[in-house]
């Protein structure tokens, strides 16, 4: 990785830290925070419980294992961040229910992900299922988001207060997110080691990691483009009583 894209990744992982916790302490874009973590979030769970089955199926027990492991935690990951909706009032659209287009014609935003178009660029979408994409692949372009993620995470917490009730849940659930996400990128950066070798799992880091700065950049693009607008992904929920709402929030393993 040379000298610009590290440059890059430090001043444009700080940027959007810097946005992302300010509209997590801010109850008014908030929900939209959420709603983007708990689908990401979720997600990400058929395709990695699919990536468990093809483990299984070449009879690589260990990776089948920790796959198993991500999926679990990816699940309850999406589960917090849907509690934290509900605290609000909220809850993410659904998508199946919306049709496929807008009243101009043009495909609803919501749907498009100008990060990772960039991010995978160079790759359909038939390359990335569960049954196509190369270990190598899922190894070192899951690794970077994950490494990434437990960082982000964990600042993103520790912006958020302790004496209100919503936000001090929120952090708790945060904080308990960025361990696991930092047990994913742990194993698979050995599962890249097992299957590539030391020279070339660097290698493979290196080309994703000026992937996720050139991804970064398009999303930032995309935003100052639309003036800082987003479209929202949340729509109302049940009210809820805050004295009768329990954590989903397990406690992290040591």
């Amino acid at each position: 990785m040379n000298f610009l894209t590290q440059v890059l990744h430090i001043v444009g992982s700080g940027a959007t830290a810097y946005i992302a916790a300010r509209s997590l302490r801010d109850l008014q874009t908030r929900p939209d925070v959420l709603a983007a973590f708990q689908l990401a979030e979720s997600g990400s769970v058929p395709f990695l419980e699919a990536l468990r089955d093809r483990a299984e199926s070449e009879g690589n027990s260990w990776l089948a294992e920790r796959l198993d492991r991500h999926a679990s935690d990816e699940r309850r990951h999406g589960q917090i961040f849907a509690h934290a909706l509900k605290q609000l009032n909220k809850q993410v659209i659904d998508f199946k229910k919306m049709p496929q287009k807008t009243i101009e014609g043009r495909p609803d935003e919501r749907r498009q992900s100008p990060f990772f178009g960039a991010y995978f660029d160079g790759y359909s979408q038939e390359d990335l299922k569960p049954a196509n994409i190369p270990w190598n692949v899922f190894f070192a372009s899951t690794y970077i988001l994950e490494l990434d993620a437990s960082h982000d995470f964990l600042r993103m917490a520790n912006t958020l207060p302790d004496h209100e009730p919503r936000s001090a849940n929120l952090k708790k659930g945060m904080t308990s997110i960025a361990h696991d996400e930092t047990v994913h990128a742990n194993y698979l950066r050995e599962a890249m080691e097992r299957h590539m070798g030391s020279v070339a799992t660097q290698g493979a880091i290196d080309e994703w990691r000026t992937r996720k700065v050139n991804a970064m950049l398009a999303m930032v693009g995309n935003f100052i483009q639309k003036a800082g607008k987003m479209p929202s992904m949340v729509q109302e929920g049940a009210p809820v009583e805050m004295e009768r709402e329990k954590t989903v929030v397990e406690p992290v393993a040591a």
